[in-house]
């Protein structure tokens, strides 16, 4: 069977995409990943992330989604939250892959419900977990090209603001990142910050 895994990175962030990323796996493939070191993102330095991003889309079908951060201030202030947005996003991969079987990490507090959405909105046969990018290769390696594909867009804009001490990860407990956003007020915020986030309304 050919199984789709799906994970997002950024979700949390206040600058920059959210980029939800989907790679297709066959069974008889799990043992040459487990070999490659798949693992989840997280636990992978970003030297080690990149070399396994390019080596994945290379081997595998994959499709990656990518919200700004200009599209999730819209789309929340048309009152979707940031779940719903995650769950469309992971929605339209599934849709776009068809999958025999797809495995998502779930964002929902209660995995069933999301996975029951995921379900009906593509007619695909999707298991929703806490932690997927833990526990199921296919997902860890989903992961790993949504992390490293958001580490290129935070790479490309930090180089036009290197003056300013650079932007950091992008993260609001990050101190680059806070002291960043305190060269501008809310209204001269740049495009790749979500103003619709606690830390930046504040500052209004």
């Amino acid at each position: 069977m050919e199984i789709l895994g799906v994970d997002e990175a950024g979700r949390g962030s206040v600058l920059g995409p959210l980029v939800v990323a989907g790679v297709v796996v066959p069974d008889n493939m799990l043992t040459v990943l487990e070999r490659m070191g798949v693992k989840d993102s997280k636990r992978l330095t970003p030297n080690r992330r990149y070399v396994l991003a390019r080596k994945l889309k290379k081997m595998f079908p994959y499709e990656i989604v990518v919200l700004s951060a200009r599209d999730i201030d819209n789309l929340r202030a048309e009152g979707v939250n940031l779940n719903e947005i995650e769950k469309n996003a992971m929605a339209e991969i599934v849709s776009r892959i068809k999958p025999e079987k797809a495995i998502v990490d779930a964002v929902d507090v209660k995995p069933e419900r999301f996975q029951n959405f995921l379900c009906e909105m593509t007619g695909c046969d999707v298991l929703a977990e806490h932690k997927a990018d833990d526990n199921y290769i296919q997902v860890s390696a989903a992961s790993i090209i949504a992390k490293q594909t958001r580490d290129e867009y935070i790479q490309e804009i930090n180089k036009d603001y290197r003056k300013l001490g650079g932007i950091g990860s992008g993260y609001p407990s990050d101190p680059t990142t806070k002291k960043f956003l305190t060269n501008f007020t809310y209204d001269e915020m740049p495009d790749f910050v979500r103003r619709s986030w606690a830390t930046v309304k504040k500052m209004k």
